[in-house]
């Protein structure tokens, strides 16, 4: 019996080494990835300047404090603000802190303005923003609760997709809209580009925050930066984390400096966010992605992955019935049960990929996969299919 908690449903698979967009078993079989460690291994496996970058800062300081200057803590923050929106980042180890310091954030906001009773957030159904208590009550579904007793005050939820909805939700004491531009937990939502800039205005003309997951949709898995480019606005604060250390423990909450500027000594903290070792992983990220052509490279094999797609369903109708996401945060809603099928597909076909919610498999493989290995992926969904005719045929 494993000395862990039992709070995943784990496979006995497990590996060994990874190259690329491939990942081998302790026999060597080996497994296409379009699972990327839930959307985390943006780059791939062993990646050879991220592997230098980590032997490098190793040889090194792994840890000291915040209590200490970290240059190249400093340095990720400032290559952030310089591509970005933000005028300060905060780091964390994961993304459910981002979300943590993005809500306190923005209560502390108005707390030093004078406004104390403006601490009420809008979320939305079908939205996941982490595990920790915050971030719970921040989203929109019941079924993560259940068991941690009542959820914390200051959350109310609306479905997305209707304006009139979030402007009904308003109150004097709201403070704040998080959402997700494209809900991956969820179920591979992509909000509209028109939702989001009504979103915005709707933020501006009541003088509240708008708060952006990119948790998942950032880094560059839509073939932008960040999601939001997408819509031409820009937040107000935004929690990031999975691709920004591309398989390393690492957070952010980016915020303006009109915002940012609450956040004092005394207000946040972290031990190990943006220690040396984190930092130093970070940068080399963003030395792969910010190179001529990454994001370009992303949006084409992207439109490629959703163009196969839309022939895939072409032939298997009765089985893939949705295409949904955008980029290389796509999702197919099957009518299969999907977490069987991401099984079948994970032992038969040796591909694996990530159940979402309503029923969707998430396709979200490391960002450098290419056009040939995308085709892959998706024949190896249309033997599955093809498999699960025969077996009904013969049954």
């Amino acid at each position: 019996m494993s000395a862990l908690f039992g709070t995943y449903a784990r496979s006995p698979l497990a590996f060994e080494r990874g190259e690329g967009v491939r990942l081998f078993s302790q026999d060597g079989t080996p497994f296409l990835d379009f699972h990327s460690g839930i959307a985390v291994n943006a780059l791939g496996h062993s990646d050879p300047h991220m592997v230098e970058a980590l032997k490098q800062a190793a040889e090194r300081v792994w840890h000291t404090s915040n209590v200490f200057t970290i240059p190249e803590q400093e340095r990720l923050a400032q290559r952030l603000v310089e591509t970005t929106f933000a005028d300060a980042v905060f780091f964390t180890n994961s993304g459910t802190e981002a979300i943590e310091c993005a809500i306190k954030t923005a209560r502390r906001h108005f707390f030093d303005k004078g406004e104390k009773d403006r601490f009420e957030i809008i979320g939305f159904t079908g939205s996941f923003h982490g595990r920790s208590t915050g971030a719970l009550a921040a989203m929109g579904n019941a079924a993560y609760l259940e068991g941690f007793g009542l959820p914390l005050p200051g959350f109310r939820h609306v479905a997305p997709g209707r304006i009139e909805l979030v402007e009904a939700a308003i109150t004097p004491q709201t403070c704040a809209i998080i959402i997700e531009p494209v809900q991956g937990e969820g179920g591979c939502t992509a909000m509209p580009v028109e939702y989001m800039r009504a979103l915005r205005a709707l933020c501006d003309r009541h003088g509240i925050l708008l708060i952006l997951d990119e948790v998942q949709c950032g880094y560059g898995r839509t073939g932008r930066f960040f999601a939001y480019e997408w819509s031409g606005i820009t937040p107000d604060i935004m929690a990031v984390a999975k691709g920004i250390g591309a398989g390393f423990p690492l957070g952010a909450c980016l915020a303006t400096a009109a915002v940012a500027k609450s956040m004092v000594p005394g207000t946040h903290g972290s031990t190990y966010g943006g220690n040396p070792l984190a930092s130093s992983v970070g940068n080399a990220v963003l030395d792969r992605m910010l190179a001529p052509g990454f994001f370009a490279h992303v949006e084409r094999v992207g439109a490629h992955l959703h163009w196969k797609l839309q022939q895939l369903q072409q032939r298997y109708a009765h089985h893939l019935l949705e295409i949904r996401g955008r980029g290389l945060l796509t999702g197919i809603k099957i009518a299969t049960p999907v977490r069987d099928f991401s099984v079948r597909l994970r032992d038969t076909h040796h591909m694996l990929a990530q159940p979402a919610g309503d029923n969707v498999l998430r396709l979200i493989p490391p960002l450098v996969i290419t056009e040939g290995e995308i085709d892959e992926g998706v024949e190896t969904l249309a033997a599955a299919f093809e498999a699960m005719d025969r077996e009904k045929a013969s049954a």
